[in-house]
């Protein structure tokens, strides 16, 4: 059986992770690249996942020959997610994870490849379940950050911010797509992993545990505080 080793820290990706904005991404890319008769295709989208917002275009572009411009492309996208973003909900298991943490004074952190305003957007309605988090980096906007995923630099970025500024081992990452577990990996993390149902078990690989939703973490492997009910 495997063993966890304990941790202190937890550093949370967002993006299918905590809130479901999978499904939303992939209407904002359809709506752009349907004209072009292109199809949006799970490979596309898998290869995609974790990554800065101009390397997620240039994949997109690229392996789809879509006539568009890395930032004609940004701003048609740009301008659907302003309009659907704000109905990101919060995916199952993640509230009452977060809140368990913060009740139980352990450092959490979200670390995205996203960008600010995006962000913004996406939390429209989730204010107060963000003000749980210690920090967020995001990887697209953040100078800090040189590399997205699968690099590590937005996971080492984010632990070095904590105010105790943890060691790597000590912190314990969850994502939900193989570029985010290989940054987690690659940093020096323990990486949780709920992929899409979709994902091929053999994308998961490098995870410490992967699980089919955040409702069946069970902190307490991790030495962190267990469930009260």
């Amino acid at each position: 059986m495997c063993t966890f080793k304990p941790v202190t820290h937890v550093i949370f990706d967002m993006d299918g992770l905590l809130l479901d904005t999978e499904s939303l991404y992939t209407a904002a890319t359809e709506c752009v690249i349907h004209p072009f008769g292109k199809t949006y295709t799970w490979e596309v989208k898998v290869a995609q996942m974790g990554q800065k917002a101009e390397n997620c275009a240039k994949i997109i572009i690229n392996t789809l020959q879509v006539p568009l411009s890395v930032e004609d492309y940004l701003r048609q996208v740009t301008k659907i997610h302003q309009k659907i973003m704000p109905t990101a909900q919060l995916m199952p298991g993640a509230e009452k994870l977060v809140r368990h943490l913060h009740k139980h004074s352990i450092p959490i952190a979200i670390a995205s490849g996203g960008a600010q305003d995006s962000f913004e957007l996406k939390t429209t309605n989730h204010k107060e379940f963000v003000t749980m988090f210690s920090h967020v980096v995001l990887a697209s906007t953040d100078p800090e950050v040189q590399n997205g995923k699968p690099a590590p630099d937005v996971f080492l970025v984010c632990a070095n911010r904590f105010s105790d500024t943890p060691k790597p081992e000590q912190c314990l990452v969850f994502e939900d797509a193989p570029n985010g577990v290989a940054a987690g990996v690659a940093a020096g993390m323990q990486v949780v992993m709920v992929p899409d149902p979709r994902l091929d078990d053999k994308m998961t690989k490098g995870a410490s545990q992967v699980l089919k939703s955040l409702e069946d973490f069970r902190p307490e492997l991790f030495g962190l505080p267990k469930y009260d009910d």
